[in-house]
């Protein structure tokens, strides 16, 4: 298929890139030029990993998990459904995503929010799966969730446990992801981490296709 069936679902990183507060937010600058006469630009970048879209990595919510090399690729690359819960608030159940047209658990669920950090500034709020809903998928063949907003948790959640309950049931967690342009239904997801060694969270290119749905 060729590049105009390919939709880029990544936030782009650089320095006006909303980061969590307190995070280590984005900032870029060069060592060499060629304008100052070095025979090559040279840039160096300094950022959380969190910042943009990224996968984490179970090491982010607890000490003796799995780091970001040890992420399978398997979870982030297959068929996926992307899920409009766009008005949503709070907690998400069962019922809820049933509503916004879910049937069986794909292995790989998107949710479209439009709270993403894409629009320019980073959220109040965004609504979140419970963690009994979450809990609840993994059994069912869920790998991965994709979140377009900062976090697969609501944002004043201390205790993280969609990670917990994810990440226990041996699935994957993508955040940040731009869905603004992308309407629900199934797709093929590319969306590989970065193979940072030993870290929480690595960024990632996500890109959507289309699903060949011919028979």
């Amino acid at each position: 298929m060729g590049s105009d069936d390919l939709i880029d679902i990544s936030v782009t990183l650089a320095p006006h890139t909303p980061e969590w507060p307190g995070d280590t937010p984005f900032s870029c600058g060069w060592t060499w030029r060629v304008s100052d006469g070095a025979s090559v630009n040279l840039s160096a970048i300094t950022s959380s990993p969190h910042v943009g879209t990224h996968a984490d990595a179970p090491l982010h919510v607890r000490d003796d998990a799995a780091p970001t090399d040890q992420l399978p690729l398997e979870a982030f690359i297959g068929a996926a459904v992307v899920l409009d819960v766009t008005g949503r608030v709070g907690e998400l159940d069962r019922e809820v995503l049933r509503a916004a047209g879910l049937g069986v658990t794909p292995a790989r669920l998107l949710l479209k929010t439009e709270r993403s950090i894409a629009w320019g500034a980073f959220p109040e709020a965004w609504p979140a799966l419970s963690a009994a809903c979450a809990a609840s998928l993994v059994p069912e063949g869920l790998l991965l969730l994709g979140v377009d907003c900062p976090s697969v948790d609501l944002r004043d959640s201390k205790e993280l446990l969609v990670h917990h309950a994810l990440f226990n049931g041996g699935a994957y967690i993508l955040e940040n992801l731009d869905l603004s342009l992308v309407a629900a239904g199934p797709y093929d997801l590319m969306a590989a981490p970065v193979k940072y060694g030993g870290l929480d969270a690595a960024p990632v290119r996500a890109v959507l296709r289309h699903a060949n749905t011919e028979t």
